[in-house]
């Protein structure tokens, strides 16, 4: 089970880093974009676009931010470590679901098996911090049951 929770690590670093990338290019396209049109135009229509090209900048200099942001938590886990407790890097079996403890990611599939990773500031993640193996907690009037701890 340990060998999923480094397979599951490295999905979600592989993921987020390919995110960084394409940022990163769509970025630096951005910004060739703005460098060209510079040269070439003037006027309102030109401050109007170059504008528009900054604040798109900035949207996508926000998003990079958050997967970088994202990427440090991911490197913060060891996977090989193990607590008796729910933790940061966790992998937790409950009600049937896998919920790995880290960055709040997208929903994957590992080995056939369905991993959802989740903040620990998330109300889920929240309820989940510090309890072992058997116990039992409620969010939004649902029951859930720590079968297994990773």
């Amino acid at each position: 089970m340990n060998f999923l929770k480094q397979k599951v690590l490295a999905y979600y670093k592989q993921q987020v880093d390919d995110r960084i990338d394409a940022f990163r290019d769509m970025i630096a396209a951005l910004t060739e974009d703005a460098s060209n049109d510079a040269k070439g135009s003037a006027g309102d229509k030109h401050e109007t676009a170059l504008s528009m090209m900054h604040l798109e900048q900035e949207k996508l200099n926000h998003k990079l931010k958050e997967f970088i942001d994202q990427r440090a938590v991911l490197d913060k886990i060891n996977p090989e470590a193990t607590s008796a407790k729910v933790v940061m890097g966790s992998l937790v079996k409950a009600n049937n679901m896998h919920l790995f403890v880290s960055a709040a990611l997208p929903k994957i599939n590992v080995d056939g098996v369905t991993v959802i990773a989740l903040s620990p500031q998330s109300p889920l993640g929240m309820k989940m911090m510090g309890m072992g193996q058997g116990d039992e907690f409620e969010v939004s009037t649902t029951k859930y049951i720590i079968e297994v701890l990773i």
